[in-house]
């Protein structure tokens, strides 16, 4: 009998992660690993606990989950990425039971589902505080296990199955076009892959790097750097800074770009980059899944 692969995840059950994982892998072929956060999912990769993990990296309202982006560069050397979904995102608000809006005095979240729903939280719970915890489905399992009735948590249906929770409201993020990217991590010079549903197709690359320089404070050094890549026809899909956490003013940028990091174009502008930089990283080079 085949060993089930591993995969760390935000949990407990019924998170966004879990969805993303379940859509993408043979479920009978894989054993979920909850983490209570996403910076412990990516390091039990790191660790070696697990081959794999699975984290969300950007959403199309709140932008990057910048501790996915911290973790890899500052504390996980040996982690790649080595696959993306997006998966849509839908929130609903969750309670023990249906009451009007009105009655509501206190919304559990995460950070980042609670900034994709600003504009219902103003507009229909100007009253109500929102007090952040370490995912959605740890929000609703407290309103769950709770006694208040004015209290309510936003999540997905399947939280509000599992913890046996009703949906007050559905449909509560700011855009209907709301969705999450996540990435898949594996060990850097692993030739392990999870048990994919479908098999991604290796013609559709896309490489992830991030890059810093002492030049940084000159005139054009950005530009510099990412006229690399336009002269070589590269198209960058993505580009952000961070701070580097020395002082202001120092940051890295991450980068995402179409292509493999194999390939000739590429490997060429990675290269030239290198010149410009004090580092050049390539986080993963990857298909969607």
């Amino acid at each position: 009998m085949t060993a089930k692969a591993k995969v760390a995840y935000l949990g407990p059950a019924g998170t966004f992660s879990e969805e993303a994982l379940l859509a993408t892998v043979a479920e009978e072929a894989v054993e979920p690993v909850p983490k209570a956060t996403i910076y412990e999912a990516v390091m039990a990769v790191q660790e070696g606990e697990v081959p794999f993990s699975l984290v969300p990296i950007e959403n199309s309202i709140e932008g990057p989950v910048t501790v996915t982006l911290d973790t890899l560069v500052g504390e996980a050397p040996a982690v790649r990425i080595i696959a993306e979904t997006v998966l849509p995102i839908s929130h609903c608000l969750l309670a023990r039971e249906e009451l009007p809006l009105e009655s509501f005095r206190l919304v559990l979240s995460h950070p980042q589902a609670a900034g994709q729903c600003q504009r219902f939280l103003r507009s229909r719970l100007p009253r109500a505080e929102v007090r952040h915890l370490a995912s959605t489905a740890e929000a609703v399992r407290a309103v769950a296990e709770g006694q208040q009735r004015e209290v309510a948590a936003i999540g997905n249906r399947r939280a509000a199955s599992l913890y046996g929770v009703r949906v007050v409201a559905a449909g509560i993020e700011d855009g209907a076009g709301n969705e999450t990217r996540f990435v898949w991590l594996g060990r850097a010079g692993g030739g392990e892959r999870p048990p994919w549903r479908v098999e991604p197709d290796p013609s559709t690359l896309k490489t992830s790097v991030v890059f810093w320089g002492a030049g940084a404070e000159r005139p054009g050094w950005l530009v510099g750097c990412l006229q690399e890549f336009a002269v070589r026809g590269i198209n960058l899909t993505k580009i952000e800074s961070r701070p580097r956490k020395e002082r202001l003013g120092h940051y890295m940028f991450f980068a995402d770009l179409e292509g493999g990091s194999e390939e000739a174009e590429v490997r060429e502008a990675l290269a030239a980059l290198a010149g410009h930089c004090e580092e050049v990283k390539v986080l993963g080079s990857y298909p969607r899944v």
